[in-house]
């Protein structure tokens, strides 16, 4: 089991703008993410937000393909 201080479990902050452009989403999908509670929101002082880009990859999931017609 990694520990937290492992490269693989490291946190990597950005803002919520950097995070839009990664995902490739406006920057108001990302607080609403954060609103609706589905992203965590790091608060780094009284107006700066960060987000967790290993969190935003995780709420990523493929779309299942479509089977053969019928």
């Amino acid at each position: 089991m990694a520990s937290k201080d492992s490269p693989t479990n490291k946190r990597r902050l950005v803002t919520i703008a950097a995070a839009a452009q990664y995902a490739d989403v406006n920057p108001r999908t990302i607080r609403r993410r954060i609103s609706d509670g589905s992203l965590p929101g790091y608060r780094m002082g009284p107006r700066v937000i960060r987000v967790d880009l290993n969190e935003l990859d995780a709420l990523l999931r493929p779309i299942p393909a479509a089977g053969p017609a019928a």
